[in-house]
């Protein structure tokens, strides 16, 4: 029951906020909704009712929703016209646009909600300079010669160490590489040799770079910040995972990153429910942000069936100044829904695979 109630939150939540987006957007320009879901009804299957000209449900397969509106063809692929003023295709490409986006822009602000109430609340994390051990990682290289918390690090292959990231800049070029590294505990100097591992690390900027790592952390330092820093906190960290998520993409696109890494569903709900075992309902709820992003940046691909698509297309239209002919569309949606099966049956089948052989 926690892994189903873990997994309702995390994508739930953020699928729900994506539509209502689409839908507030909708009105604001005119546009009929015709549909409002949360979760796919497929074979007719879950609750609906109507109410004026919008049908609002939930579907029997919790793994996304949509909303319809009038005039505009999409993976649902029965599109009709009347050419009244209220349809999508009535509308200039600004409203289009805005319309088409609402619901990736929903769900960049829910992460910067839920990052600046974070950082509000509990304060803002600031990395110690001082060289003290906090936390050694388990079968890290640091574990393995003995390093513990409370340890200082005074020196490493004989350059002085005075502030922790300085730890960084020493180690990360040296994977795979014998280090010493020199360290004092209750007034007594230790020494060993020790070889970084080689790990993918994201900086902003350069996206993955590989850099050496022994597991070690530093403490922390708390600093409780007003309201508008905390808000300007929340969107710097929306930023930095916007940009390591779609340097994650890219780098999947590049081959650097395998394909067997990509999850779906399954491994959603897997993640969702040890999160909420594990760290509770805050982590549960830090997930949902990062979740939330994640639906954000795949939503926004210029590919055909999710919302960058169509957005491709409005701008395609408005810049030739003429509808794409509709059999066109139609082979861009079919391309488009076939890929995306495709891409739906290599997740599941990664998913199923770390359920049974990485439990």
């Amino acid at each position: 029951m926690i892994y189903f109630l873990s997994f309702i939150i995390v994508l739930g939540i953020p699928v729900f906020l994506h539509e209502l987006g689409h839908f507030l957007a909708a009105k604001s320009v005119g546009i009929r909704v015709e549909k409002f879901f949360v979760g796919f009804d497929f074979f007719n299957l879950g609750y609906k009712k109507k109410f004026g000209e919008t049908e609002y449900g939930i579907g029997l397969f919790p793994l996304g929703g949509y909303v319809k509106v009038a005039g505009v063809l999409d993976e649902n692929m029965d599109f009709e016209t009347k050419g009244e003023e209220y349809e999508f295709r009535s509308k200039n490409t600004f409203q289009k646009i805005w319309f088409l986006s609402a619901g990736v822009i929903m769900n960049f602000l829910l992460a910067i909600f839920v990052f600046s109430t974070f950082v509000f609340f509990e304060g803002a994390k600031i990395p110690s300079e001082i060289p003290v051990i906090n936390q050694v990682a388990i079968d890290s290289p640091a574990s393995d010669i003995g390093l513990q918390a409370n340890d200082e690090l005074i020196s490493i292959n004989n350059i002085k160490i005075e502030k922790f990231f300085e730890i960084k800049n020493i180690v990360g070029p040296n994977f795979d590489k014998e280090i010493s590294i020199n360290w004092i505990r209750d007034n007594i100097e230790y020494s060993s040799v020790i070889t970084p591992f080689k790990q993918k690390t994201y900086k902003q900027g350069e996206g993955f770079i590989s850099l050496g790592i022994i597991g070690v952390s530093p403490n922390f330092e708390v600093e409780y910040i007003s309201l508008f820093s905390s808000f300007l906190d929340g969107c710097s960290q929306t930023y930095y995972w916007i940009c390591f998520l779609c340097s994650s993409l890219l780098s999947i696109i590049s081959g650097d990153i395998s394909l067997d890494q990509l999850s779906g569903p399954v491994g959603i709900v897997k993640v969702a429910g040890d999160t909420a075992s594990s760290g509770g309902f805050l982590a549960l709820i830090y997930l949902m942000a990062l979740i939330s992003i994640n639906l954000g940046i795949i939503n926004i691909l210029p590919f055909p069936v999710v919302d960058g698509g169509h957005i491709m297309i409005a701008l395609i239209e408005g810049l030739i100044g003429k509808e794409i002919p509709l059999n066109i569309k139609y082979y861009i949606q079919i391309a488009g829904s076939i890929f995306l099966m495709l891409l739906f049956v290599l997740v599941f089948a990664n998913d199923i695979y770390r359920l049974i052989f990485q439990p």
